[in-house]
């Protein structure tokens, strides 16, 4: 084939007589409502300002009227800013300065994440050094001219004091109103949305964040609200979920550390894992298919951005499921790494592709070796004799601690398509400690053996944890159960009986 001519008559460099500025459209907000976020990405973002922020604590508040859901909220403790600074903030396009260790990467998360499911997004915020301020969008009106409105500064000061047990001198609120999830939610099935929203949001927000959720000094709290009383009617911290948090490697030598030279970048560690195989565990097993977890998981400033996928450098396989590699990007700008602007994935160029086949530890041991080992590991598992089963139960609900839901996850296959069970103490019969309704799946305690538990001290959504977790165990297949047989009914009389007489003697001490 003749080399390649150029033609005579093509124009490489294109002419031009001017220019003009162009302004977006007012449209261009419409635009920020479709931009595929996810719930849980969403509210990711929002977490992600606070934690830029110097924030030490986030709640996450669904404010709840009977059984309508009628706002969220991202509350949390950090700088805050003034009126300067929040006007960059809502701006579509705003400049705003990222420092080198910042979690914002666009600029575009706090409104493309909020009006991608809400028709109204509200942020108010305090300063040290200024007082409360606040500016609202609506939807509908920033799509016709790009106004936003500017909140009135007593209620600013309303809504910063009615959370000043987290907001004293500074912080923040985003306020997310007409959430369009929420006017899916029918009649009677409040409980359920929300266990579920909740559910995956503790998810999500516990593997992204995780790193910063291991320090004591960040909390992140997920509660529903009663609008009116103000009382909370569910309260869960977010613990974090370790990607790779086993205890025990799936096999000897592991986790191994390799360098891929990579050009326009430089070397870059990869550290690889093995997960020991039939491992129960939330953070293996409770963060999606092993299909899509497999691979790399990658972080930016102890973010992590991508949790899976090998980024076309082959394909996801069963033999695979054990494999997992952290990759932190550089601090430098490049063009090798892209982040997606919704922090959900990284795209790479064949560069890390060529790095990778290059890859070694410092025992000269090749990435390709670590492959063919976690799919050997695999499949030496595979032949081994199955491990006993344990049987599946209805998952925990409301009135257990977060903390022990997850252990109980770890430990038990959950029913699928089931609702929880659930704890509320009542008024029962002193003969009685507790009592079963099987229609609406909760376990009733007597709260006049509350003291018991309590040591004094007043008594809160998750108290007793001991008792409950017994209980838990004790009746699940009850609950499983179509009917109750005599066996179920002498079993429950019994329980009462010993635990009763046990919390009268406790009482008397």
């Amino acid at each position: 084939m003749p080399p390649y001519q150029p033609s005579a008559d093509w124009q490489y460099e294109i002419p031009t007589t001017g220019s003009k500025r162009l302004p977006p459209a007012p449209r261009y907000v419409e635009s920020l409502t479709h931009q595929g976020y996810g719930f849980e990405a969403a509210i990711a973002d929002l977490v992600d300002n606070s934690i830029d922020a110097g924030a030490r604590n986030v709640v996450i508040s669904f404010l709840r009227d009977e059984d309508r859901l009628v706002s969220l909220l991202v509350v949390d403790d950090g700088s805050g800013m003034n009126d300067e600074a929040l006007d960059t903030a809502m701006t579509v396009g705003g400049r705003q300065d990222y420092g080198a260790r910042a979690l914002g990467h666009f600029g575009a998360g706090l409104k493309a994440a909020s009006l991608s499911h809400a028709d109204s997004l509200t942020v108010i915020s305090r300063t040290k050094r200024s007082p409360s301020t606040g500016r609202r969008w609506l939807t509908a009106r920033a799509q016709a001219d790009f106004t936003c409105d500017i909140v009135d500064p007593g209620y600013c000061q309303d809504l910063v004091d009615r959370y000043d047990g987290l907001i004293e001198w500074h912080g923040t609120i985003v306020r997310w109103d007409r959430v369009r999830a929420f006017d899916t939610v029918t009649a009677g099935q409040a409980d359920r949305y929300l266990n579920d929203a909740i559910e995956k949001l503790e998810t999500h927000l516990g593997l992204h964040l995780h790193r910063f959720l291991a320090d004591e000094h960040f909390n992140v709290d997920i509660v529903v609200e009663d609008v009116t009383t103000k009382e909370e009617l569910d309260h869960r911290g977010v613990e974090p979920i370790d990607p790779f948090g086993y205890r025990i490697p799936g096999r000897a030598g592991y986790p191994r550390t390799y360098t891929a030279p990579v050009e326009g970048v430089g070397e870059v560690a990869l550290t690889a894992h093995i997960w020991p195989p039939k491992s129960p565990l939330v953070s293996f097993r409770g963060i999606g298919s092993l299909a899509e977890r497999q691979g790399f998981y990658i972080y930016r400033n102890n973010r992590l951005v991508q949790g899976g996928g090998w980024n076309s450098t082959r394909s996801a396989e069963g033999h695979l499921a054990l494999a997992r590699i952290a990759i932190d990007l550089p601090a430098e700008p490049n063009d090798v790494f892209s982040l997606t602007v919704k922090k959900d994935g990284v795209t790479v160029t064949p560069a890390f592709a060529r790095g990778l086949e290059q890859a070694t530890d410092t025992a000269g041991h090749s990435f390709a070796e670590y492959v063919q080992e976690a799919q050997a590991t695999y499949r030496e598992a595979a032949k081994r004799a199955s491990e006993p089963q344990r049987k599946a139960v209805i998952p925990a609900g409301k009135g257990l601690d977060p903390r022990l839901k997850r252990t109980l996850r770890d430990e038990l296959p959950e029913l699928e398509g089931e609702d929880p069970l659930t704890f509320r103490w009542d008024t029962l019969p002193s003969e009685l400690f507790f009592e079963l309704d099987r229609d609406e799946r909760v376990i009733k305690l007597n709260k006049e053996y509350r003291q018991v538990f309590n040591g004094g001290r007043r008594g809160g959504l998750n108290d007793a944890p001991v008792v409950k977790s017994m209980l838990y165990l004790m009746v699940n297949e009850i609950f499983q159960k179509e009917r109750v047989r005599a066996v179920h009914t002498d079993n429950i009389a019994l329980w009462n009986s010993v635990l009763v007489e046990a919390a009268r003697c406790e009482l008397a001490r």
